[in-house]
Order: structure tokens, then C-alpha cells, then sequence
């Protein structure tokens, strides 16, 4: 039996949002590219229980209830699946199940948890609900986060590097490794520097399927993104760092095979928008000489972030 000293033990994890400015897709096969973790993030509370269980609460930015369950370590263990109406507590078994494998000792020494999560942006944002969980998750259980991500959701990993860093980074993965380079990047034309959501979450999963699916002789384009990424990093005014976005965009619109966002949705803008990580959804930046904040509003896109109420 716990007593009431042990079961009041509580630890807080804390992991930082991202947003992916160059190297979009590319990254996967090497790139290049230039994240930024953002001022939101995600924090993961642990405290001691009974039961051989988690009791598991997320809550949103808004101190809203988005996700309640009650987890049997059993489940864990065995990486049972729920049917689909459950798929929410199935990717989540299937999260602590790979952090067995990792580290047991939280299953094997213990008699129970309760967890709770907290986001501090909205969930739909995209800003990284899932890598802020991972990047959480591996801290408490003390296991590399990468290979959590890898054997979980997949992807390149600039997200956890972005979840465990306050400065911008230049992220490439080398032989399938991460390699993190912190870079000074603090543009004195900041202002100038919006984000603005699109008003649908887009699927990392299901855009890089489709990258994967789509991709060629993408060795060319690596190198010119490579190039694009450094002359971002080092852009001394406005103009040179949004004619390197324009061209950032127009590469991956050949890579892809897509309009760029800005011929698709915002054709009359005065200024430069780029994708920001999946093409389609999530957020995009806006370089221009005025506020555009208005200009997004009245067509439709009422969420614009300046870059510093963004960018840690």
C-alpha cells in the first residue's frame, strides 16, 4: 500500500511547439531545414496511483477536457486495440507500448498513475500535439525521444529537436541520424513577420505518405534548399529573405507537383506567404511591408500571429 507521502509525488514536463520555416518534406531525405520553437507548447504532469493504471486527462488551451481515459497497464503491455471510436486511447497505447519496450521499470515498478496533459495553444493549430507528447513522454521515462518518434508516428524528427531547444535550429538528418546546429536568428525586420492559420489541420502522416509516393530524382532539389535555407538564416533586410521564400516555394511547388498556397488562395496578396511544414493546412508566414492582419481577415482567416507573440 502507497502512502499518502508517495502517492502526493508529482513531476511536470514542459516541451516546446515548433513551426518548420524551410526544408518542408525535403528534410526527410536529408535537407536542410530551419525550425522554430514556438512560445506554446505542452506540459505532461505525473502523479502516483493505485490500480495497476493510467487515469489520463489532456485538456486544451482553454481548459477544456479534449481527452479522458482510463488505460489498464495490461493494455499497455500487450498493445491492445480498442475498436476505432477509440482511436484517440489506441495511438496513445500504441505511444506507451513502444516506451515499454524502451524502459519497463515504469510499468514494472510502479502501481499506478495519474497523468495529465496541458496545451497552451489551441490543438487544431498544429503547432506539435503529438511531439510535445513524445518529447514529454520520453523525458519521464528517460528513453531517447527519436527513437520513441520513430518507432510511434514516424517523421524526421525536427519537431522533438524543436520540443527540446529555445533557439532556432538548422535540423538534417545525416545516415538516417539527427543533427541539431542551434543558429542565432533574430531578424531585425520581425515585424514584418506574421503567421496565419489556414482553419484545417493537416496530416503530417498523411502528407508525407504522399510525398513519399510522389517523389523523384529529388537530389537537385535538396541542394538548391540547402542553399535557400543559409541565405534565410542570414538575410540582413526584408526583400532578400522573401524573394528566398519565393523561391523556397516554387521548388517545392515542382517537388510536388502543387500550387504554391499563395497562387492558390491568395493571388492579390502585397507580400510573399509561405507554406509552413505540410502544404495545405496548419499555418502559413506573411512577409510584407504593412500589417496584413486585415487583408487575412477579410478573406476568411481570422488567426494572425505576429512573430513575436509566436517565436521564442
Amino acid at each position: 500500500m502507497l502512502s499518502n507521502n508517495e502517492l502526493t509525488m508529482k513531476k511536470t514536463f514542459y516541451s516546446n511547439g515548433k513551426l518548420l520555416i524551410t526544408g518542408e518534406y525535403v528534410v526527410l531525405d536529408g535537407a536542410k531545414a530551419l525550425a522554430l520553437p514556438t512560445k506554446f507548447g505542452q506540459n505532461l504532469i505525473v502523479e502516483d496511483a493505485l490500480d495497476n493504471q493510467i487515469q489520463w486527462r489532456s485538456y486544451d488551451h482553454d481548459s477544456s477536457i479534449w481527452f479522458e481515459e482510463t488505460i489498464p497497464f495490461s493494455s499497455i503491455v500487450e498493445r491492445k486495440q480498442y475498436d476505432e471510436i477509440h482511436n484517440m486511447k489506441n495511438i496513445l497505447i500504441a505511444i506507451l507500448h513502444e516506451a515499454y519496450q524502451l524502459n519497463s521499470n515504469f510499468i514494472t515498478q510502479s502501481k499506478g498513475y495519474q497523468i495529465t496533459t496541458r496545451l497552451t495553444f489551441p490543438k487544431f493549430w498544429g503547432l506539435g500535439t503529438s511531439s510535445t507528447l513524445i518529447n514529454n513522454i520520453a523525458q519521464w521515462l528517460e528513453v531517447d525521444a527519436y527513437q520513441l518518434l520513430k518507432k510511434s508516428f514516424g517523421g524526421s524528427g525536427y519537431d522533438l529537436a524543436c520540443a527540446q531547444n529555445d533557439s532556432a535550429i538548422i535540423y538534417q538528418l545525416v545516415d538516417d541520424k539527427p543533427i541539431v546546429q542551434k543558429v542565432a536568428f533574430y531578424p531585425d525586420f520581425t515585424e514584418k513577420i506574421f503567421f496565419v492559420y489556414l482553419n484545417r489541420k493537416q496530416s503530417s502522416k498523411t502528407a508525407i505518405a504522399s510525398y513519399l509516393h510522389k517523389q523523384g530524382a529529388i537530389d537537385k532539389a535538396i541542394v538548391v534548399i540547402d542553399s535557400i535555407t543559409e541565405t534565410i538564416v542570414h538575410s540582413k533586410n526584408p526583400k532578400e529573405f522573401a524573394i528566398a521564400l519565393q523561391k523556397h516555394e516554387i521548388e517545392m511547388s515542382n517537388v510536388l507537383e502543387l500550387q504554391t498556397v499563395q497562387e492558390a488562395l491568395f493571388p492579390d496578396f502585397n507580400g510573399v506567404v509561405k507554406s509552413l511544414g505540410a502544404w495545405g493546412g496548419d499555418f502559413v508566414l506573411a512577409i510584407s511591408k504593412e500589417n496584413p492582419t486585415d487583408y487575412f481577415k477579410s478573406k476568411g482567416y481570422s488567426v494572425v500571429v505576429p512573430y513575436c507573440e509566436m517565436i521564442l
